[in-house]
């Protein structure tokens, strides 16, 4: 496309924007942001209304409002802790403005006789309403006031290091050139619906009018919203069905078990498959006997039994003379696959290889020729993406919790059994339960396998929640569990976006539990520590030599231990529903009595309430999603790392449902070039990741 035809279709990359440097790059780009038409898509998070000046008698409380008037008093205060008060008065009344931090430059901008425009939200004070920090306009003598916009104001998804004034900068000039014509955007659907065709609707949600239904715009039922949202339903209708017929071409390996070692496997085991299993590695066999490549993801809740699965897969690709691999996201887990998986693979006579970041040396050297020799089955972590790891003859790749990983790992891994045309097979589990109404649409590309069945004996989880203030009888309760010979584990979520914050915090409780619980071991995992410390600690739990194990949220994922049959949960308030369903998980794995106490701090908001009421009304894993699901919205719930899931910017799949026939009927009509114009304009580059 020559630079005209790239500006006029909006596919300038933001470099070529005034005030966009490298560095502003790369922070647009962590937004999803790389081209001029992706500013058009990014829709604002609310509005501020700024239309009207408020006259200052008339204002509530919690109300968010424009008012003007003049400073007729300031008063500045270093100590006990610096403040600036200011009041602001019109003919009507006054309103007070509090700084709790200020520059020079602030401390005259609000001086007494000064003339300004100010918003912000109202709320009480001492001293009557006020507003904190308000963003202030000077109105200058001799000047004419500014004039008051004609539509409400965009606030936009941000991200740190990025000035939400810049980016609002960027998408105001942006949705300039569209009005000018400068943009043009190609229109395959026009006017469908409500008189809006696609310049319209994108021109509404970021401007709409002051009496505009913004509960339909917040909704996602407004018209625009709809237009947009049924445009990016098409455009990955179309990449899906298009990702499909290339898979429909692509050849993988036979692996049709030829040495019959899976049932040789069922029969070592020491327990029966559930139903569930058996159906679920009868799925999967048959994926991977046939010729084309295998891409299936495997559900299971906590503890369903996901590692039989891929057992299973394993054996056949060694049974058909193949390799296979495996790889978790943590040490801890990806350990923890090892003991069990190589004690139940090399009874078949199979050779396993373990390798992770803390394999070095000779060990490192032992591992990495066994991949290109003799080896079987490899089991590690990301460290099997790594370049210089290479294999003798891989037709299968199983990710565990595959969330964790970024496209482009799987995709490295994958790369590496690709060998005459042919195609390694994928599976992918996951014990972060996804709602049925997202798997299919949400996993593009992948088939779907729910393990739907726990194994007999285990006994739900009994959940309590408990206010911060009774923390002294949940520590007499952890007294008695302990002193039964059980284990238990108290974990303390993130407190702030800081790893080293989060660590100090159960550093601090994991001293007080030792000196509240003398007489017992206690002992303490967080992120800060190196790998392998954490799985020192991990290994002492498991073998019983630590009674209590204080950990912050790394011991969500993978953690087995049998004994342990008493999860407290501190701050539970602040944690997801599936967040707290997976450290759920990590008690009941035995056959006693479990039980999980959610501490939290009150006053509890009205969606933390609503998530700890479901936490103690059931242990299903796929109830818990579901009702995830209508809390939070699937952007949420599926989370905005690349993941190779289908993204949505605007669309809502649990909302939009009543959308999905008019999306079949409209890409009927579409031809071949409408049709790249769409994924192009909605998918970008992404289209090569809808498979992996």
């Amino acid at each position: 496309m020559a630079p005209a035809d790239s500006a006029q279709g909006g596919q300038r990359p933001l470099e070529a924007l005034n005030g966009v440097g490298p560095q502003i790059a790369s922070r647009l780009k962590a937004l999803g942001l790389e081209r001029e038409v992706d500013l058009l898509f990014h829709l604002p998070l609310r509005y501020e209304d700024r239309t009207q000046i408020t006259p200052l008698n008339r204002l509530l409380p919690n109300q968010t409002a424009l008012v003007e008037g003049r400073i007729v008093h300031q008063q500045v205060r270093r100590a006990p802790r610096p403040m600036m008060t200011a009041v602001l008065a019109d003919d009507s009344g006054q309103i007070n403005l509090r700084l709790f931090r200020f520059f020079p430059s602030q401390v005259r901008l609000l001086r007494e006789g000064a003339r300004l425009r100010c918003f912000g939200e109202v709320r009480p004070g001492p001293q009557g309403l006020e507003m904190a920090h308000p963003q202030v306009t000077e109105l200058r003598p001799g000047q004419a006031a500014p004039p008051l916009p004609d539509s409400l104001t965009p606030v936009y998804p941000c991200t740190q290091g990025l000035s939400p004034a810049l980016l609002s900068r960027l998408i105001a000039e942006a949705l300039d050139r569209l009005k000018a014509g400068d943009i043009r955007l190609a229109d395959p659907l026009g006017t469908i619906s409500d008189g809006l065709d696609l310049k319209s609707a994108l021109l509404r949600v970021h401007a709409p009018g002051p009496k505009d239904d913004l509960a339909g715009l917040a909704d996602g039922q407004h018209p625009a919203v709809q237009r947009l949202a049924l445009e990016e339903l098409l455009a990955h209708h179309l990449a899906l069905a298009r990702v499909n017929r290339v898979r429909a071409r692509q050849r993988g390996f036979s692996l049709d078990d030829p040495r019959q070692l899976v049932p040789r496997l069922l029969a070592l085991l020491p327990f029966a498959p559930t139903g569930a299993q058996q159906r679920v590695i009868a799925e999967v066999a048959a994926d991977l006997a046939g010729e084309q490549p295998m891409r299936r993801l495997v559900q299971g809740d906590v503890g369903s039994g996901k590692t039989v699965i891929a057992a299973a897969a394993l054996a056949s690709a060694a049974s058909a003379g193949y390799q296979a691999a495996i790889v978790a996201p943590t040490e801890i887990l990806a350990e923890q696959h090892f003991h069990t998986l190589s004690g139940w693979l090399e009874a078949l006579g199979l050779k396993t290889v373990w390798l992770a970041g803390k394999v070095k040396g000779r060990a490192r050297k032992a591992a990495l020729e066994a991949l290109t020799g003799d080896a079987d089955v490899a089991i590690g972590t990301h460290a099997l993406f790594q370049e210089q790891v290479a294999f003798r003859k891989l037709a299968l790749v199983i990710v565990d919790e595959q969330h964790r990983f970024g496209v482009h790992q799987r995709l490295s891994l994958a790369a590496k059994g690709q060998r005459d045309g042919r195609l390694p097979h994928q599976l992918v589990m996951t014990a972060t339960p996804i709602p049925r109404t997202l798997a299919m649409t949400a996993y593009a590309g992948l088939d779907v396998s729910v393990i739907d069945e726990l194994p007999p004996g285990r006994k739900p989880v009994t959940t309590v929640a408990a206010s911060q203030v009774r923390r002294e009888q949940v520590v007499e309760r952890l007294r008695h569990a302990l002193g039964q010979g059980r284990q238990a584990y108290w974990v303390c979520p993130l407190i702030e976006e800081s790893e080293l914050l989060e660590a100090e915090a159960a550093q601090t409780r994991a001293a007080e539990l030792t000196a509240a619980l003398p007489g017992f071991r206690v002992g303490l995992i967080h992120g800060r520590l190196k790998p392998a410390e954490k799985q020192a600690v991990m290994a002492e739990f498991s073998a019983g030599q630590l009674d209590l194990l204080v950990a912050t949220t790394v011991i969500e994922v993978g953690v087995d231990v049998p004994n342990a049959s008493l999860m407290i949960i501190e701050n539970a308030e602040r944690l997801g529903l599936s967040q707290l369903h997976q450290l759920r998980g990590r008690v009941g794995r035995g056959s006693d009595q479990a039980a999980c106490v959610l501490l939290y701090k009150p006053p509890l908001g009205q969606m933390a309430q609503a998530r700890i009421g479901v936490m103690r009304e059931t242990t299903d894993g796929f109830v818990i999603a579901e009702k995830d699901l209508e809390l939070r919205g699937p952007g949420e719930v599926l989370g905005t790392r690349q993941t190779g899931m289908l993204r949505f910017r605007i669309a809502d799949l649990a909302r939009d449902t009543d959308l999905f026939d008019q999306v079949e009927a409209l890409a009927a009509g579409l031809d071949r070039a409408q049709g790249d114009e769409l994924i192009s304009r909605w998918i970008g580059q992404a289209e090569q990741f809808i498979d992996a």
